[in-house]
């Protein structure tokens, strides 16, 4: 069995969320993670009880939908929590097709009057949305029904909350409230190696303790090596896609370029393969389309301005015929 160079579990991991989050003698974290999720609008949640995560439809054509947590306070009020580590096509979709499921169970046979109790879907998200990625201060989103004229919400028992946790960066001594505290924690609990002295509260105490992958049983361990290595592969898919999609972004970038068969055209198609690909912070892969600019005539100072990099930074690069170094 491998050695593992982290402290504490990966909250990212199929295993490590539920370690923190699914069990019962943890569930004092997620209520005060709930609490400080919801209270503004929940107030304060005295006690959850776990609820089967696996469900099925009414008919044989429904899809099951099994959730990553699936929980009721004392109101009898349900709560989806969900964690989503990578982008998936009708998201969005997926997330309010759950939350019919905690609505259908409340449907009474006889005399039922249609009352029905809150529903909450939380989704942690390890992804960005692609329509407000460059939106960097805005990570969190409740959304319920709306009216569109007056902005205000028309009915208060449908929320979803979601959290884009790459956009959460605050560093330990930003830290203003519980919450962001909750998300300091999520964020980067597998990067830490001690508790640090502004988390020093009884909660995150607990948390940590939980989390320690030293206090694992050998079957914690294995299963969480399992989810690990599930989760490594699963990220270095995502990576890999990211950059051949920034290749072929290069490629096409100077394939224009090519054929308008002028100079001002080739800039411009090389300019998006380039700055494309240096989105995705691959200079090496970048210096390759560089290095075909300069063999067809761009001077210095245009690679120059399309990178980003000095002169000097190209000149040397070219030289040495390999990327010098992989910062700007």
């Amino acid at each position: 069995m491998s050695g593992f160079e982290e402290r504490y579990v990966n909250p990212f991991t199929d295993f490590g969320f539920k370690k923190i989050f699914g069990e019962e003698p943890n569930k004092d974290l997620l209520l005060d993670f709930l609490n400080e999720l919801l209270k503004e609008q929940e107030g304060n949640i005295v006690s959850l009880t776990y609820l089967k995560n696996e469900h099925l439809g009414s008919s044989n054509i429904d899809r099951k939908a099994i959730f990553d947590l699936y929980c009721e306070n004392e109101r009898g009020e349900k709560f989806i929590v969900e964690l989503q580590k990578s982008k998936q096509n009708f998201f969005k979709d997926r997330t309010l097709y759950y939350a019919t499921f905690p609505i259908r169970e409340q449907v009474k046979r006889a005399d039922w009057d249609y009352e029905l109790k809150a529903v909450y879907t939380v989704a942690i998200l390890d992804f960005v949305f692609d329509e407000d990625k460059d939106n960097k201060g805005k990570y969190r989103y409740d959304v319920k029904l709306t009216d569109i004229e007056t902005c205000k919400v028309f009915y208060d028992k449908l929320t979803f909350i979601y959290l884009e946790m790459p956009k959460f960066t605050k560093g330990v001594d930003e830290l203003e409230t519980r919450f962001e505290k909750w998300l300091y924690v999520l964020r980067n609990l597998n990067r830490l190696e001690r508790v640090p002295e502004k988390l020093r509260e009884k909660i995150f105490e607990r948390l940590f303790e939980v989390a320690e992958i030293a206090k694992f049983s050998p079957k914690e361990l294995m299963s969480y090596e399992d989810s690990l290595k599930y989760y490594r592969d699963l990220k270095n898919v995502i990576d890999t896609a990211k950059q051949e999609g920034m290749m072929k972004g290069m490629e096409e970038g100077l394939q224009q370029g090519l054929q308008q068969g002028l100079q001002q055209g080739l800039e411009r198609g090389l300019e998006q393969g380039i700055k494309k690909g240096m989105e995705e912070g691959a200079l090496s892969k970048a210096y390759q389309v560089i290095k075909k600019g300069y063999e067809r005539g761009l001077s210095l100072e245009v690679l120059s301005e399309l990178t980003g990099l000095s002169k000097d930074k190209i000149e040397q690069m070219l030289k040495e015929d390999k990327p010098v170094d992989d910062s700007i």
